[in-house]
């Protein structure tokens, strides 16, 4: 996470050094937050309001030099919040996106701009994805960037769409026209209990995260955790080659498989992963014991692994397990290391859910510095991943071919998790 020190330092040198010249020397930074929909828990609610309210930082109530200033709501149900905090922090909430943008003007008038497009009312297509409009709401500011001959810093919340090719153009666009893309999850920056990272430039042979929750939802968070460290390996990223995605019964078939190679996964791996949880499921009125496989199939009505392999043969498994586990757990077997590397992704609890104001410290960093922290291209290639997986899932666990999938880049050496 970055550090008070650093957003003071970079607040008063980033015009220095920047040549879009996002805001105006002494003035703070102007945000519009674009959403589907702001209510309890929602993912409006956990970020745009670190930028109206503030958030830790090692100890300290950290004040941003951000402050939201235009807000645009797709949906208001019965109990949004977008009202109440417009009355109580005195931003306009507009009716349409380019009025947000420009604050009700006739020019982009904010330094960044914030996508929230997750929860809502919206309708789902034959794979089972809810079709939120992630790349409509992109297309939308961005025509915003081309008629006012300006652009600034995006933050996309998790996956950028439910369409691969709609995610490649959302890439794609923010490279040509030249301004920072921030996307993805708040797993990678996240704790980590224990407090270790994936060496830069290790030997990795197999990667697995065991994770709960659903289908083109939570998956996104596995498919993050895994790749926030697989990006690390030598030789950087280069894609991924096929994937298979497994629900129900075949899961077991494939657990009892012993290997990757069998159709199966690392099984020392995954005892790893379940020896990191925190919220491992127990028999009522026992202490703490590792579960049964008999006990695992009784407890997991509805298991899903998505299993996959990278263009230079790394070999990578994502299990949602609910009924097992209630947590993000991850483990790696390296070159030369004869137990796995593992951890635990920490999240801490409602109703702070403090691992959000992590993320919003990198849409920080990304403003303050005028570079996102780490590529698009990590979210892009999970993006494709879960694609590819409701896909697969839809045609009975058929390996999927993904060539579309090459995607290669250079992850940053410094990790980008929070440490304290």
């Amino acid at each position: 996470m970055i550090h008070r020190r650093t957003f003071l330092g970079a607040l008063g040198s980033t015009l220095a050094i920047n040549p879009l010249s996002w805001g105006k020397p002494g003035e703070a930074k102007r945000l519009a937050m674009v959403a589907t929909e702001w209510r309890l828990y929602s993912h409006a609610w956990h970020t745009g309001q670190r930028f109206l309210a503030g958030y830790p930082v090692e100890g300290r109530w950290h004040r941003s030099p951000i402050k939201l200033v235009s807000a645009y709501v797709d949906q208001t149900p019965e109990n949004d919040l977008s009202r109440s905090r417009s009355q109580e922090f005195g931003f306009p909430i507009y009716p349409t996106i380019a009025e947000t943008l420009r604050c009700g003007g006739d020019k982009l008038d904010v330094d960044v701009v914030l996508v929230i497009a997750e929860h809502g009312n919206y309708p789902r297509n034959e794979l089972g994805q809810k079709l939120y409009p992630r790349y409509e709401f992109f297309k939308e500011t961005v025509e915003v960037f081309k008629e006012d001959g300006r652009t600034v810093p995006v933050f996309m919340d998790k996956h950028l769409s439910w369409k691969w090719a709609w995610a490649k153009e959302m890439v794609d666009t923010a490279k040509s026209m030249e301004f920072p893309f921030l996307a993805g999850s708040s797993l990678p920056v996240t704790w980590r209990m224990p407090d270790i990272d994936l060496p830069y430039g290790a030997g990795v042979e197999e990667v697995m995260c065991v994770a709960s929750g659903g289908v083109d939802s939570y998956d996104i968070h596995a498919l993050e955790t895994i790749q926030c460290m697989a990006e690390r390996r030598r030789g950087g990223e280069t894609g991924v080659a096929w994937l298979q995605a497994l629900r129900g019964a075949p899961v077991w078939e494939a657990m009892g498989q012993g290997s990757f190679d069998r159709g199966g996964w690392d099984p020392e791996l995954f005892r790893s992963c379940l020896c990191r949880s925190h919220k491992l499921t127990q028999v009522e009125n026992r202490n703490h014991r590792y579960p049964t496989s008999e006990q695992i199939r009784e407890w997991v009505k509805e298991p899903v692994v998505y299993r996959f392999q990278y263009n230079d043969g790394l070999k990578a498994t994502m299990l949602l397990l609910n009924g097992l586990v209630e947590d993000f757990t991850f483990a790696a077997r390296l070159e030369g290391r004869s137990e796995p590397l593992s951890t635990l992704f920490y999240l801490s609890p409602v109703p702070n859910v403090v691992h959000f104001a992590a993320l919003m410290s990198k849409v920080e960093e990304m403003v303050l510095t005028g570079r996102a922290p780490y590529p698009a291209e990590r979210t892009l290639l999970t993006t494709g991943l879960v694609e590819a997986g409701v896909r697969s899932l839809a045609q009975d666990g058929k390996t999927l071919e993904t060539p579309h999938l090459s995607v290669s880049y250079r992850a940053p050496r410094e990790s980008q998790y929070v440490r304290s």
